[in-house]
């Protein structure tokens, strides 16, 4: 008998040290992300009746260690680079058994853009900081024309025309790619070949079927539309070269291998700035169905007959409100959407209502991009960039 009583009190003692199914641990900060300077991280424990220690790290390096919770800490988030970031908080019973452990990811902004940086792809900047594309255009004047450009469109909602499965792919090749003869059916308006352009190259899908390949050692764009193999060579619509060391322009009224005379490229969302690196630092190129015959800078082109003054022009700038909240929105999409507070989207071409183009790559997280879908057209405005050229 008191063997068996003997066992059910150590049984009753090995449940009190348990923690109940339902431990977890919360971690706030503050301010909330995208951080800079001096961050307060919290960890709050729940369901662990006989806590001994809430160990809270960063980046795998810990920076407090409490034995009540809340655990609070101060973390300087000055000493690490910009960029995402892991704090992560373990909760361990007075045994020093893990009993609760969660991770978040914050951006750390210490340095933001001010147009003294520009973006770089396969180590080339894409074009010099003062180039449009790189030009902060948050404190700038609204057009006097922007509610009758926005009623123009309609009141729809982003739609990011990219994913895994669908977007504008790229490829980097070296300097030594060999040059292959390119022919044009618009040649009066592109840049004559040959181009260096690989013959497993990647073409978007759909009508528009873009080429974009970039000299990483040159750091030249060569960007064609409606591309396609053509014996030892290529075949497109046209194609435009771009040297982005410096801010060169198509000849005005000029095409592109986009309607707008602009470059595709450098208007794209990358995985690789908004997942890896957790910055944009560039406007971002996207459509409306319908333009005027008209462009403003930095477009050179247009694509529409009609003379409606209230239709967008080819290059028109819009930007997202100041006001407009982005913090219940998943940390890369915060990063598209500070992009488009500070830099804007570009009108580039006709096409389906507020798409925003970017990347294809199989990285992408397609729920993630979803939540783009809930930001109205109504909180942009349009930036007044200079005058509408009207051919």
């Amino acid at each position: 008998m008191r063997s068996q009583l003997r066992l059910a009190t150590l049984a009753i003692a090995a449940l009190a040290w348990a923690a109940p199914a339902w431990a977890g641990i919360g971690i706030t900060v503050s301010p909330v992300s995208p951080v800079s300077g001096t961050v307060t991280i919290s960890a709050k424990v729940t369901g662990i009746p006989r806590l001994g220690e809430v160990r809270i790290s960063v980046d795998g390096t810990q920076v407090a260690s409490c034995r009540t919770s809340p655990c609070a800490s101060q973390w300087d988030s000055a000493g690490v680079a910009d960029g995402q970031h892991s704090i992560q908080a373990k909760a361990f019973n007075s045994r020093a058994v893990l009993r609760a452990s969660r991770s978040i990811t914050v951006v750390v902004d210490n340095q933001p853009d001010s147009g003294g940086g520009a973006p770089t792809i396969a180590g080339c900047r894409v074009f010099p900081p003062d180039n449009p594309w790189n030009t902060d255009v948050s404190s700038w004047p609204v057009h006097p024309r922007s509610a009758n450009f926005l009623a123009s469109i309609g009141s729809g909602n982003l739609h990011p025309d990219f994913g895994d499965i669908y977007g504008i792919p790229y490829t980097t090749v070296p300097g030594t790619e060999p040059r292959v003869p390119v022919s044009f059916y618009y040649d009066d308006e592109s840049d004559p070949g040959p181009y260096p352009i690989p013959p497993d190259a990647p073409v978007e899908a759909g009508s528009d079927r873009h080429v974009l390949v970039l000299d990483r050692d040159h750091c030249v764009l060569y960007e064609m539309f409606d591309a396609e193999r053509a014996g030892a060579g290529w075949a497109a619509g046209s194609g435009a070269v771009w040297d982005l060391t410096i801010n060169a322009t198509r000849p005005a009224g000029w095409t592109s291998a986009d309607a707008a005379g602009l470059p595709i490229l450098p208007g794209l969302v990358r995985y690789d700035e908004v997942v890896l690196t957790g910055e944009m630092s560039h406007a971002v190129r996207f459509t409306v169905s319908r333009t005027q015959r008209g462009y403003t800078a930095p477009a050179s082109h247009w694509a529409s007959s009609s003379s409606n003054p209230d239709l967008p022009p080819m290059g028109l700038r819009f930007r997202l409100k100041p006001g407009f909240d982005i913090t219940t929105f998943h940390p890369h999409v915060q990063v598209i959407l500070r992009a488009l507070k500070k830099y804007g989207m570009i009108v580039a071409d006709n096409g389906s209502n507020w798409f925003i183009t970017g990347e294809l790559n199989p990285l992408w997280g397609n729920e993630i991009l979803d939540q783009l879908k809930t930001v109205g057209g109504g909180n942009f405005e349009v930036v007044d960039t200079g005058p509408i050229v009207t051919p």
